[in-house]
């Protein structure tokens, strides 16, 4: 009698295993299949239209083909995630409310709602892609977000957006149009990987953000790559920065940052800005084809450059300042294409040094108008006595080591595709209703 007790016990004590429910479209038929669901189920939608907006409560998974679309209707949040252990795949979203002050997102992962993930998805035509908005180790991997057109890129909401939300992780993801790529706000120890983010005002937007690496990711043809601002211990590796007008790599107020292997090219204006940015090692990194390689302004002390290569940009450094700065590490300093030196032994060092600016480029930074003088003798006499008498130099740049050979980085073929169909963008007209000084007040 002993074991019949025992086995209900077991099976009492046993969670029922999980069921798989097809869901149909019809009015509220996913909100229905959710209300009776229990915690684990499965739920399939067919394809066909099904009503939102729709509130996950409890632990389930929901997925489907994208022609299975659930449809917001205008309102609010299209999918609002209130559990833990959520999984939705495959669908489409679509039809959120449009009120960018209350973040109305095609999927939305509140406080409490941790381990959700989110994967192949197409999430369009909402104001806000997926709003991970406190929920903990949240993965959001291999979706395809559009965002919206239809107003000023500043009023448009982000593709996904990251708010105190630890431990996410962002891997794969395709997003295009609407306002920031990826913007994190007052999170930490997160990954965001291998995203493709174009037509967009920042690709990757931090603040307040730290411990977060931010890897492979490609930025092409936005108005600015990378913004790491006001934020700690980034990891910034082997991202592509093409085409961006303003900004490839941005580090402002960034502090501890780690930055390697990334490729910047082809940028209206700057490969790299670094304004008040301290203790960043900035190393094996390709800045080629800008308006000005680096400028580095407000400030900045103790960051270390080394091994990076700075190609045919039309300046390669602006540094607004009058401390004597060192850009070599260990007696290994950088690769620039527009010094001409020898190596003669042969180390990969030139045998000489590198020294960008002069007390003329710090006059004309501050006076343009003095280039009309650019060819005058009295210009060209100030240049001979710097570089025969060194003592007369402002304090600047000077890289002791410099580098022989450029390090190469490679882009991916569809990568090129991108690029190429980036290509003359930001010709005058052309500048998609961005203000160039919204930009700066961020």
């Amino acid at each position: 009698m002993r074991l019949p007790v025992l086995l209900i016990g077991l099976l009492l004590a046993s969670p029922l295993a999980a069921a798989e429910r097809v869901v149909a479209p019809g009015a509220g038929s996913l909100a229905i299949a959710i209300a009776a669901a229990a915690p684990g189920d499965v739920l399939t939608l067919s394809g066909g239209t099904y009503a939102g907006p729709v509130v996950i409560d409890r632990p389930l998974t929901i997925t489907g083909p994208r022609g299975a679309v659930v449809d917001g209707l205008g309102k609010g949040s299209v999918m609002t995630i209130a559990a833990p252990d959520v999984r939705l795949s495959g669908f489409t979203v679509t039809g959120s409310g449009r009120i960018n002050e209350d973040l109305d997102a095609g999927v939305k992962i509140v406080k409490g709602a941790d381990r959700a993930r989110i994967e192949k998805l197409l999430v369009t035509g909402n104001m806000h892609g997926i709003d991970v908005h406190g929920g903990r180790d949240a993965a959001v991997i291999a979706n395809e977000i559009v965002g919206t057109r239809d107003a000023r890129m500043n009023e448009r909401g982000n593709g996904i957006y990251v708010w105190n939300s630890p431990g996410t992780l962002l891997e794969g993801n395709l997003i295009r149009y609407g306002r920031d790529g990826i913007f994190s706000n007052a999170s930490s120890n997160s990954i965001y990987r291998g995203n493709v983010m174009r037509d967009l005002r920042f690709a990757v937007h931090f603040m307040y953000t730290r411990n977060t690496e931010v890897s492979g990711n490609v930025s092409v043809g936005n108005h600015l790559g990378f913004a790491i601002m006001f934020s700690d211990r980034t990891k910034i590796r082997g991202n592509l920065s093409l085409g961006d007008r303003e900004h490839g790599l941005m580090l402002n107020y960034a502090n501890n940052a780690n930055v390697t292997g990334n490729l910047v090219r082809g940028g209206t204006k700057k490969c790299l800005f670094i304004y008040n940015a301290h203790k960043n090692l900035i190393w094996n990194n390709r800045f080629e084809g800008c308006g000005i390689g680096i400028h580095f302004t407000a400030g900045s002390e103790k960051n270390v450059l080394t091994g990076n290569a700075f190609i045919a940009n039309r300046e390669q450094v602006k540094y607004v300042g009058t401390r004597n700065m060192e850009w070599s590490h260990e007696g290994r300093g950088n690769f620039w294409s527009d010094h001409p030196a020898f190596d003669l032994n042969g180390d990969g060092i030139a045998d000489s040094f590198y020294r960008p600016n002069d007390l003329m480029d710090q006059i004309l930074w501050s006076q343009p108008a003095a280039s009309l003088l650019i060819g005058s003798p009295a210009v060209q006499l100030v240049r001979w006595s710097q570089r025969d008498f060194p003592a007369t130099l402002p304090g600047g740049v000077r890289d002791s080591a410099p580098l022989m050979r450029p390090l190469a980085i490679s882009v991916p073929p569809e990568i090129l595709g991108y690029e190429a169909e980036a290509a003359g963008r930001w010709a005058e007209g052309n500048n998609d209703d961005t203000d160039t000084d919204d930009l700066a007040a961020h």
